[in-house]
Formats: C-alpha cells, structure tokens, sequence
C-alpha cells in the first residue's frame, strides 16, 4: 500500500506536467487601420485630409502633366534643329522636376503627419484597446498583434482575425 502512493504520486506529477506543456499560446490579429476607417470615415477630419490629399493629387498631376507636355516640345524642337529652343526647355523641364519632387516630398511628409495626428485620438484607442483585451481575454488569446504595425507577419490564418469582432462590439457600443 504504501508503496502505491508514491507511485500515485509520481504519476500524478507527470500527468500535470504533460498537461501544463500542452497549454498552446493563441494568437490573434486585429486590422486597427480598418477599424479606424470604418468609426471616422464620416469625421471632419478624414474628410479634409481625404481633401488634401485630393488636392495634393491634383497638383501632382497638373505638374506631371505640364512636363510631359514639355518634353514632347523639346522633341520636337530636336526634330526641327532649333537647339536654342530645347535647351530652354530641357532646363524648365529638369527645373519643373525638381519643383516637383521637392513638393511631393514635402506633401506626402505633411499627409504622413496628419494621418498619424488621426490615427492617435487617445480616447478612440482608449477604447479600441479596452475592446481588444475584453474579447482577447473571453476567446482564450494569449496575444493579439497588430496588421498595421505587423510588418514581420507574414502569413496568418483567417480565424484568427478578430478584426470585424471588434468592429461588430464597438459599432453596439455606441
């Protein structure tokens, strides 16, 4: 008898730790830009960066134009041997580009800031990250990652995107 206790014992211990090194860590992603997108699409400020951006756009695309609409001259000033008029060209074309990149380097930088500036509200993410643990917490994750900041995933699995989860919890919030 009491060499059954021990042995009881024993296999109680193994059995415990078979079970404790079986746990398996769950994770989970959640797209945060997405949910974002979907409670401030109607908001005046994604409104007027969507604006800007359109407009920034539109300048891009004027002065792109105006560029080509140069280079074919300066072709055609080639074709007709008039050296005086496609050097004059071929400066305000290079100067044109250069305007140009200068410009969308400093408005992508002004759209960079701004769309940082929306995607910080502390009290939006505040109650993002308060849904996201509430729902890490009830479906048993041990961990939940980020999409946008993700850029070392590169492969998961549909089921464990909890994304319209949140999107669904935070929407009957309101």
């Amino acid at each position: 008898m009491k060499r059954r206790i021990p042995v009881f014992a024993l296999l109680l211990v193994l059995c415990a730790g078979v079970t404790y090194s079986q746990q398996i860590t769950r994770f989970a992603v959640v797209d945060t830009a997405r949910i974002y997108e979907t409670f401030y699409r109607e908001s005046r400020s994604v409104r007027d960066f969507d604006a800007k951006k359109t407009q920034y756009q539109g300048e891009i695309k004027r002065m792109s134009d105006e560029i080509v609409r140069l280079r074919q001259e300066r072709v055609d000033a080639v074709a007709a041997n008039d050296l005086a008029k496609s050097t004059r060209l071929e400066n305000e074309i290079n100067n044109k580009t250069n305007f140009l990149l200068e410009y969308s380097k400093v408005k992508n930088a002004e759209l960079d800031s701004l769309r940082k500036k929306l995607t910080t509200d502390d009290e939006f993410y505040s109650i993002l990250y308060d849904e996201i643990r509430k729902i890490a917490e009830s479906d048993g994750f041990s961990m939940v990652l980020s999409l946008l900041e993700g850029t070392s995933i590169i492969w998961y699995s549909p089921t464990v995107d909890i994304t319209e989860k949140v999107i669904r919890n935070m929407t009957s919030r309101r």
